[in-house]
């Protein structure tokens, strides 16, 4: 499987921006996807996940209520909205695809990852 990330970019703060991760081929419908993030001098952290259809999505404290994860089963998109961009959401944002059904909140959780695109929040 092949993630391919795309919708990065640079925003003001406040601003909104749509990130999409299309896999290469069919993720099985029960496997988990999340997305991470890596910010300059920091380690990844996990942002968002969503298992399978039907599933609640849930998030990291730092952007509940201004990120949602969704996910299109049938043209194996993953996207992740997010407005009220900070300038502390500036990093590396990667998705990936979970070993199981459940994705977990760490990444030693997830087998196939995406190149990441880039968000940058300017203040």
């Amino acid at each position: 499987v092949q993630l391919q990330a795309s919708g990065g970019g640079m925003v003001q703060a406040g601003g909104s921006l749509t990130l999409s991760c299309a896999a290469s081929r069919r993720t099985s419908s029960n496997n988990g996807m999340g997305w991470f993030r890596r910010a300059p001098g920091k380690e990844r952290e996990f942002v968002a996940a969503v298992g399978w259809s039907g599933s609640t999505p849930y998030y990291a404290d730092s952007v509940k209520g201004r990120f949602t994860i969704s996910r299109d089963y049938g043209k194996n998109v993953v996207y992740l909205q997010m407005s009220g961009l900070k300038p502390e959401d500036t990093a590396l944002y990667f998705c990936a695809v979970a070993r199981g059904a459940m994705p977990p909140r760490e990444a030693s959780g997830y087998n196939y990852w995406g190149q990441g695109t880039q968000v940058t929040v300017s203040s």
